[in-house]
This record gives structure tokens, C-alpha cells and sequence, in this order.
């Protein structure tokens, strides 16, 4: 039998843990990074964060901002991909047509691959152990084998895709942004299976997966993150969020989504709390321009990059930022 003070250290610490769970996310860290130029996707791997920006991939330490290195000629840099079994990283270069092959121990570039046209979201497939890059102008995916630098199979899609997950057994999801549907590949015929809608989702963009409850997360463009159970298409939530999402993250821990919602600033922070059940618990204010982000699942924080911009009308058109005010904001509990 537990003593009575036993039971209140338990209860104390139970309290404890419900309420640190509980805790908004905070800023944290600004860390800035004094060059020219625009910025996409960012990524976490080996206590590094690696960020796209302009023509060219910075490199930083993931806990203190420092530059750590700098892969150069890059232009139009969107996304990265790691395959650590190789000791491979890998940009997706979308005014190239390219990706650019670098060593992750020293930063070399290595190897140059030309893939489709306009390379966007690019990921590392566990269960295939290949490169798969989203081209948005050749609406295709463009599929690498890490271990020759060489495209082996290029797939079509109905569409221009955003982004792509993977559920580690053979399939891939892709967001298709012009067509508001994922398309489900499967990677054993190298073909799309079938397709999805997500209506009333429009102009998916940020797309993440729980793969324990088999749910697929798609940010979209009016203000949706629609909720399609990953086994069958099914809409099984749409949950408000921010305005401009271009990005979605997901705590496997915590079993939390986070929107980056990069016109009106804000991070929308969504609670899985069953298979089909998801309630916002949170709007964090971030800043205007933050519109994609990366989740570190070792500590949870939340990295999201931006800029000053200059003020005044412009046209309907976006705001050109401020000249070395590029930043990266770190937001933990």
C-alpha cells in the first residue's frame, strides 16, 4: 500500500505533467540569419536544423542559432531530405530542375540530379529507402535511388502536388494543390492508386500523418485542416485554423497538429484527442510571413521561418521583406 505522502508526491507530479502538457507554446529563440533572399521548407536532423533560403542552404545549430555551414547554388531552394544511412542530404532546387547531393558530415556537394520541373516538397521513403520529389510544373513525382544519384521511375499525377508523406508499408500521400484531392501512390507499382477529395478543403498545402491512427492532416488554403482517415479517404474532421497555411507538423507524442499560418501570423496548436475526435487548444501569435515550420520530436520545439517586410500597400501583391532580416523563431512550452 502506498504511504499517504507517496501518494501525494504522485498526485503532485500527475498534476504536474497534466498542466505541462497543457502550457501554450512560447517563443523562445529569434535566430537570424543576415543574407538576402526568400525561404521554404525547413528540417531537423542530428541536432541540426537545416533551412532553405534563396539560393542556398544555411545550416545551424538546432539549440543555439550558430552556423554551423552553408550548401551554395541552390537557387530556388525548397525543400530537404536526409538519408542518414548514407550519409546523404539532399535539396530540392526548383528553379534548377535539380537536386543537389551534399555529405552531412562535411557539407560537400557531391552529386548533382536533374529530376522534374520545379522540384518542391522532396522526402527521404523508409519503406522503398528511395528520394521522392514533388515537381510541381511537370506535375509528376520524381522518384531517386540514393545510392546512384539516378532517377528511376517518374509518376504522373493528375495535378500539381504540394507536398508528400509516407506511411513507411508502400504508399504515399500527395497533396494536390490545383485539384484540392491527395493522390494515394503506391510504391510497389511505381503508379497512383486512387484519388481523394477533400472537399470543402481547397488548395491543400502542409500535409503531416499520424501512423499510429492512420489520419492524414491537409492544411488548406481557406482557412481548413481537413482530417482524412488514411485508410480509406473519408473526411473525418475539418478543423478551423489561420489564414496562408503552407505548413503542418505533428507531435507523435503529445498527438499534436500544428498549422503555420503564414498571412495572419498565427500557429494553430490542434489536440488529437482520439481517432476522431480533434479540438484547437491554442492560437499562438507568430508573425506575418511564417508560413511553414518543423518540428525537432526530440524536444518539441517548434522552428518557423520569416522576415521583416516593408511597409505599405502593395498591390495585392507580397510585401518584399526587409534586406537581412531574415529569422528563424524557436517556440517551446
Amino acid at each position: 500500500m502506498l504511504s499517504l505522502s507517496t501518494g501525494l508526491l504522485l498526485s503532485s507530479a500527475l498534476i504536474n505533467n497534466i498542466h505541462a502538457q497543457d502550457k501554450p507554446y512560447h517563443l523562445s529563440k529569434t535566430f537570424h540569419i543576415a543574407s538576402a533572399g526568400g525561404w521554404d521548407y525547413l528540417a531537423v536532423n542530428n541536432n541540426k536544423l537545416y533551412v532553405s533560403h534563396g539560393t542556398q542552404l544555411n545550416i545551424l545549430d538546432k539549440t543555439t542559432g550558430d552556423s554551423i555551414g552553408v550548401i551554395p547554388n541552390t537557387t530556388g531552394i525548397h525543400g530537404i531530405a536526409f538519408a542518414n544511412a548514407l550519409n546523404k542530404g539532399f535539396t530540392s532546387n526548383g528553379k534548377l530542375n535539380s537536386i543537389t547531393v551534399f555529405d552531412l558530415a562535411t557539407n560537400n556537394i557531391t552529386n548533382q540530379i536533374q529530376v522534374g520541373e520545379n522540384p518542391d516538397a522532396i522526402i527521404f521513403e523508409p519503406f522503398s529507402q528511395k528520394i521522392i520529389t514533388c515537381n510541381g510544373r511537370s506535375k509528376d513525382l520524381s522518384v531517386v535511388d540514393p545510392q546512384s544519384n539516378k532517377v528511376i521511375a517518374t509518376i504522373a499525377l493528375a495535378g500539381k502536388p504540394e507536398t508528400a508523406v509516407s506511411d513507411g508499408e508502400g504508399k504515399v500521400f500527395v497533396n494536390i494543390e490545383d485539384k484540392s484531392e491527395i493522390a494515394v501512390v503506391n510504391l510497389k507499382t511505381m503508379s497512383v492508386e486512387t484519388k481523394w477529395s477533400i472537399a470543402p478543403g481547397e488548395e491543400p498545402t502542409g500535409l503531416a500523418f499520424d501512423n499510429k491512427s492512420k489520419r492524414l492532416f491537409a492544411g488548406c488554403d481557406n482557412k481548413l485542416l481537413m482530417v482524412i482517415d488514411a485508410t480509406n479517404g473519408k473526411t473525418i474532421a475539418k478543423v478551423p485554423i489561420g489564414e496562408g497555411c503552407d505548413g503542418v507538423a505533428f507531435d507523435n507524442e503529445s498527438k499534436t497538429i500544428f498549422t503555420s499560418n503564414g498571412e495572419d501570423g498565427t500557429m494553430t496548436v490542434i489536440k488529437e484527442k482520439s481517432t476522431n475526435s480533434f479540438e484547437v487548444i491554442n492560437t499562438v501569435t507568430t508573425k506575418k510571413g511564417a508560413r511553414t515550420i518543423a518540428i525537432d520530436e526530440a524536444t518539441h520545439a517548434i522552428y518557423l521561418p520569416t522576415a521583416e517586410f516593408v511597409p505599405g500597400p502593395h498591390e495585392g501583391k507580397r510585401p518584399p521583406m526587409v534586406p537581412g532580416s531574415f529569422q528563424i523563431l524557436v517556440y517551446n512550452k
